[in-house]
């Protein structure tokens, strides 16, 4: 049987932690949320919305140049018009810091291969968001 003092300091333990456990579950929701949409966006071929998803100082890196303002939206859909598509993200981890978002994980999509087959390809991501207005906008974007 647990002394009281025992069992008070360990209630007391999982109450200190219990508000930290509820914050990581939703900024990972947040994070998952926001790398949905922007799966959405991109496989439904919605440039517009897909745009409203950076912040209008993004910089995405890309393996040519740097892409920022209209031009991170002429890249990807660039993508798409070269056959890119059925694009997945799925978020390892979620670190916030004030107002960033620090998220990472991996990326898949297909592109067209030999004699009209699909050809997936894959790897890892990471983005920075910061909460503007509300939303999470997406400030840096990268990928290998």
């Amino acid at each position: 049987m647990l002394r009281p003092h025992v069992l008070y300091a360990t209630v007391f333990a999982v109450a200190l932690m219990t508000p930290s456990l509820c914050r990581s579950d939703t900024v990972q929701a947040d994070a998952q949320s926001a790398a949905s949409q922007w799966d959405a966006a991109y496989n439904g071929g919605d440039m517009d919305a897909l745009a409203k998803l950076y912040a209008p100082d993004a910089i995405v890196v890309t393996k040519g140049a740097p892409q920022t303002s209209d031009g991170i939206q002429k890249f990807f859909a660039g993508l798409k018009a070269k056959g890119w598509d059925e694009h997945k993200t799925t978020v390892k981890s979620a670190l916030p810091k004030d107002n960033l978002l620090i998220v990472s994980g991996r990326w898949e999509m297909t592109s067209p291969g030999d004699g009209g087959a699909k050809k997936k390809f894959e790897g890892n991501w990471v983005n920075v968001l910061e909460k503007r207005d509300g939303a999470w906008r997406t400030v840096l974007h990268t990928w290998n």
